[in-house]
C-alpha cells in the first residue's frame, strides 16, 4: 500500500511548525522579561526622567523649565521612558533568545564565535549610549542653549526631549557596532582586510553621511557620531587580525 501524500505533506510541515512554535516561545520570553523589568522600573519613572533630562536642565537659563504641551503627556512620557529603559536593560536576554533559536543551525566553530560577538555587541551598544549621555548631550545642549535668540525662553517639551534623546541613544548605540560589522565582513570572507582598509576614504565619507542622517541638524552631534564610527572601523580592522581565521579571506585572495 502506498503512503498517503497528505501524510507526507504533514511530515514536511512539522519541522516548520516546530520552528515557528519555538520562535513564538522565545519571543514571549523576551517580551515577558521586558514587562517584568518595566514593572520594577515603573515606580521610579519620575526619578528616571529627572536623571535623563539632567544634561538639558544643567544648561537651561535660570528660571527656565521643561514643559508638557498635551494633557496626557505628563503620564505617557514617563511611562514610555520606563518601557524603553526596560527594553534596553533586557537587550542581553533578548539577544540570548535570538542566539538560542539560531544556534542549532550553526557549525561548531560558528557557535564558538557567536558568544564573544554577542557579548562585545552588547557592551559596545551600552558604551555608545554612555558616550551619548556623558559626552554628546552636554555639548549639544550647551550649544543649543548658547544660540537661543535673545528674548526667547528655552522651554523644551518633555515629549520632544524624550524622542530626541532616544534617537541619539539608538544612533550612537548602533554606530558603536561598527567593529563587529567589520570583523564579520572579514571573517566571512566577503572582503579581505587589505581591501577593506583600502576603502577607508569611502568609510570616512559614509561615517559623516550617517552622522548627518541620524543626528539633529547641528555640526557638533554629526562630528561626534562620525569620528567614533571612523575610529571604531579602524579598531575592527586591528582586532580582526588577532581573531582565529582572520587572515582567511586574504589567503583566499592570494
Amino acid at each position: 500500500m502506498s503512503a498517503d501524500p497528505r501524510d507526507e505533506g504533514m511530515d514536511e510541515d512539522r519541522p516548520l511548525l516546530s520552528h515557528l512554535l519555538e520562535l513564538r516561545s522565545r519571543l514571549m520570553r523576551a517580551v515577558l522579561a521586558t514587562l517584568a523589568v518595566f514593572l520594577v522600573l515603573y515606580p521610579f519613572r519620575d526619578p528616571l526622567y529627572q536623571w535623563l533630562s539632567g544634561p538639558l536642565q544643567a544648561v537651561l537659563p535660570e528660571g527656565s523649565q521643561m514643559i508638557a504641551t498635551q494633557v496626557a503627556t505628563p503620564f505617557l512620557i514617563p511611562l514610555k521612558l520606563a518601557l524603553v529603559s526596560a527594553f534596553f536593560i533586557c537587550i542581553p536576554y533578548v539577544l540570548y533568545q535570538v542566539w538560542a533559536f539560531v544556534a542549532p543551525g550553526l557549525y561548531r566553530h560558528e557557535r564558538r564565535l557567536i558568544w564573544p560577538l554577542l557579548a562585545s555587541s552588547v557592551a559596545l551598544f551600552y558604551l555608545g549610549m554612555a558616550f551619548a549621555y556623558f559626552v554628546v548631550f552636554p555639548l549639544v545642549f550647551r550649544f543649543f542653549a548658547g544660540v537661543t535668540p535673545e528674548g526667547v525662553s528655552m522651554m523644551t517639551d518633555i515629549g520632544e526631549y524624550l524622542s530626541f534623546v532616544l534617537t541619539l541613544f539608538f544612533a550612537f548605540g548602533a554606530a558603536f557596532e561598527v567593529p563587529i560589522a567589520t570583523i564579520l565582513l572579514i571573517r566571512s570572507g566577503m572582503i579581505s582586510r587589505e581591501d577593506l582598509a583600502a576603502k577607508r576614504p569611502y568609510v570616512i565619507v559614509a561615517a559623516f553621511v550617517i552622522g548627518m542622517v541620524l543626528t539633529p541638524p547641528d555640526v557638533i552631534s554629526q562630528v561626534l557620531l562620525a569620528l567614533p564610527v571612523w575610529l571604531l572601523f579602524e579598531a575592527g580592522l586591528v582586532f580582526s587580525r588577532w581573531l582565529p581565521g582572520g587572515d582567511r579571506a586574504t589567503e583566499t585572495d592570494s
